[in-house]
């Protein structure tokens, strides 16, 4: 039977990777944490660290001893030569010292006599010349003096204008061959200083060009380019600082400064092959039945103690739409776990978060689900590892498998020391003794909350109180609670929080920074959105008059707008960028606007202007955007499933579009109570605004447009008697189908899902 490393190392009570530097050591065949030792050489490897272990304790006090007595023997002999040399020393010098003084003594007299005589003769010579000369000098200079004195000034005026001129001259050079370095794009005024020309010439110039530009306009490098050719100026494209840099938001800690922090650990794999399952089975929970159309839509972060040690995972979502979600995951990862369902093998999903791993650089598990099940084929799944170029372990390479059930809790123990070994393998580590950053993994806009954000603190803590900034959304954390719902006062690094106190929903995907005042935060937010305002006026003036023609000339182009309204910003992201793919030569789709929150009037008015049709996933229109929306004959279509969207759009571009049910919206009601039924139901007392509510019907519960829950009805009652149909303007109790999280001021739209014939 084969001893793995690891287990080795636990026995010797040492770490793994010291074990492994000592094997090397040893000239033994290379090993890795997971590598397996026959038993005959693993006793060698025990006798040889316990007799180490002795030796060395028996060492020691010899060694000890040994050294006292050579220090002493040293000492002594050092004494000893010390008094020799001085004894030495003191004969010498008594000896040597009368003798030497008198015979310094009488040549140095000497000498100074002699030197003093004869500087005495020359300096007198010396002296009677210079009095001569210093006299002729004195008239000649007195005569001169007048003359040069007028020359001076008539020649003063002309030296400095010769001067400048050289001067003029100089710079000039210099400046054809010094190479002036632009940003792109660069504002015309910002040009001209660069260029060292007016900005009314440079405007003269780009009007030449058929440029009609104001000072405070911009132009692209190319344009700018062509302008400096003209004034003689070298131009080279700058490579421009980061923005973290330039405003010292992040930068890189000493080794000094770190210490080890919690692995994050993203969960990763195709859609339906256990992802969420699994994390369930590791956390204890049911969040997937809980998951609209049984598929997660968003990341979630959870902290887990794994044997006292804390474990951070992100369960990303698994459908082809959520291919930027996936790839932000991988991003903010130390160790990526590849969920593989044993009944279905390696999709496309699959390799896509392979490659997303492989390209973030991160070590890779593979977590191979559903071996309960009868048709579960594991050579298989090894086989398109390898294929894939992830060997497993078992089969010599270096990539750890696991054989796990998260419906029968199998191997779960096993998938999570892998998880920790690994961990200890990588050394990650952080300085939590610094301002924080880190990674928004999602944000939303709460009704009682108001903007939140849920973000990774890969640097630095963060506390309550602090000032932070992401995107152009900035503010100071007035609530922060963990993945658990509990409030807390300040997150290490590691650690997934959600914050509130934000001016506005920030992007998933953007990092959020800690910085020292209000002032600040609000300063770079400010700063961030002109910069967002220059690049789409300068996006804009792209358009010109001339394509614009030579599109409506081909006549053939259709375009198919599209606005985009959703409960977060992570979805949003999904869906435009799923749409946007579905463009054909024929048909363009385009998403002219999204946002975060219920359909409004407002994007009504733009759907009718832009001829566009708008889609809401898990949001629902006000009763103002329904009448407009039905006045103007703008089509609203709401989905609670993304492939859904996905699948319709794509139809319809392709013009297949066979609609098998129809969606009709009955009426609407608002909760003006609640109460709870001895059985702990709770029922809400409902006011019926328009339509009628009807016993059969389905009902989405809204709350600031937001549909919280969406499920059948299980009791509606007129007083004590049961109603078939409660219509406009009356009163009823109305109980959902395991649903009891009713508030007051929610809105409830009943709807009916009819058969469309053919």
């Amino acid at each position: 039977m084969k001893t793995r490393v690891y287990e080795l190392a636990k026995e010797l009570n040492m770490e793994t990777k010291e074990l492994l530097d000592k094997l090397q050591e040893l000239n033994l065949p290379p090993m890795t944490h997971l590598s397996g030792v026959d038993e005959e050489t693993a006793n060698m490897i025990r006798d040889l660290f316990i007799e180490e272990d002795k030796i060395a304790v028996k060492e020691k006090p010899k060694k000890k001893i040994h050294k006292i007595k050579e220090e002493s023997e040293t000492i002594d002999k050092k004494a000893s030569d010390k008094k020799a040399n001085k004894t030495n020393k003191g004969a010498k010098t008594e000896a040597n010292k009368p003798e030497l003084k008198k015979e310094t003594k009488q040549e140095t007299k000497h000498e100074d006599k002699k030197d003093s005589t004869d500087n005495k003769n020359k300096n007198k010579h010396k002296n009677k010349e210079e009095k001569y000369i210093n006299k002729g000098n004195k008239e000649e200079n007195q005569s001169n003096k007048k003359n040069k004195k007028n020359k001076n000034k008539q020649n003063k005026n002309n030296v400095e204008k010769a001067q400048e001129v050289k001067e003029e001259k100089v710079e000039a050079k210099k400046a054809k061959d010094e190479v002036v370095y632009i940003t792109d794009p660069i504002v015309v005024k910002d040009l001209a200083e660069k260029l060292g020309v007016g900005v009314n010439q440079l405007i003269t110039k780009l009007i030449m060009l058929g440029l009609m530009l104001n000072q405070n306009q911009s132009i692209d490098f190319d344009t700018a380019s062509l302008m400096a050719d003209e004034f003689g100026v070298k131009v080279e494209l700058e490579v421009p600082q980061s923005e973290e840099e330039a405003l010292e938001l992040d930068f890189e800690d000493g080794e000094d400064t770190l210490i080890t922090r919690p692995p994050v650990v993203t969960v990763m794999g195709h859609v339906d092959h256990g992802k969420t399952s699994l994390l369930d089975a590791i956390r204890q929970t049911k969040v997937q039945a809980g998951e609209a159309g049984g598929i997660t839509q968003r990341i979630g972060a959870y902290s887990i103690n794994v044997k006292g040690k804390k474990v951070v995972f992100l369960d990303t979502p698994g459908h082809e739409a959520f291919t930027q979600m996936r790839a932000r995951g991988a991003q903010i990862t130390d160790i990526s776990v590849i969920v593989v369902a044993a009944d279905d093998g390696i999709m496309p999903q699959t390799k896509e978060a392979i490659s997303h791993s492989k390209a973030a650089g991160v070590p890779i598990i593979v977590a191979i689900n559903k071996i309960d099940r009868p048709e579960a084929n594991i050579e298989k799944i090894y086989q398109e590892l390898a294929d894939n170029d992830l060997l497993p372990e078992k089969w010599g390479g270096s990539t750890i498998t696991v054989e796990v059930s998260a419906k029968k809790r199998i191997n779960i123990d096993e998938l999570l020391e892998m998880i920790t070994l690994v961990a200890e393998m990588e050394d990650i580590k952080a300085n939590p003794n610094r301002r924080a950053m880190g990674t928004v993994i999602e944000a939303q806009l709460d009704k009682g909350q108001g903007p939140t954000a849920t973000v990774l603190v890969q640097k630095g803590t963060l506390k309550k109180g602090d000032y932070v900034v992401s995107g152009t959304s900035c503010g100071k954390i007035r609530l922060m609670v963990d993945d658990n719902g509990k409030g807390i006062m300040k997150a290490t690094p590691s650690t997934p929080v959600k914050i509130m106190g934000l001016s506005e929903v920030p992007e998933a995907g953007e990092f959020f920074y800690a910085v020292e005042s209000e002032k600040k935060a609000r300063a770079i937010a400010e700063m961030r959105k002109e910069k967002q305002r220059e690049e789409m006026i300068t996006a804009t003036q792209k358009v010109s008059l001339d394509n614009l023609f030579d599109r409506i000339k081909e006549g053939e182009l259709k375009d198919l707008n599209v606005i985009i309204k959703a409960d977060n910003k992570g979805s949003i992201e999904a869906i435009a960028s799923s749409l946007t793919k579905l463009s054909n030569e024929e048909v363009k789709v385009s998403v002219i606007h999204s946002g975060v929150g219920g359909i409004s009037e407002s994007d009504v008015m733009l759907a009718s202007a832009s001829n566009a049709i708008i889609i809401g996933f898990n949001v629902r229109p006000n009763n103002g955007a329904m009448d407009l929306a039905n006045a103007e004959s703008i089509e609203v279509k709401t989905y609670r499933v993304i492939y859904d969207i996905i699948d319709d759009i794509k139809n319809a571009v392709k013009g297949m579009l066979k609609p098998k049910t129809k969606e009709t919206v009955l009426g609407r009601a608002t909760v003006r109570a609640t109460f709870r039924l001895p059985n702990g139901q709770s029922i809400a007392g409902i006011y019926v605004d328009n339509g009628k509510i009807t016993r059969n019907s389905s009902i989405r519960l809204l709350r600031d447009d937001v549909v919280i829950h969406d499920g059948g009805i299980s009791s509606l009652k007129r007083f004590k008697d049961d109603a078939k149909e409660v219509a406009t303007g009356y009163e009823a109790g109305l109980g959902l189908e395991n649903y009891n999280d009713i508030k007051e001021g929610d809105e409830m739209e009943a709807y009916i899902i009819e058969e469309v014939k053919a």
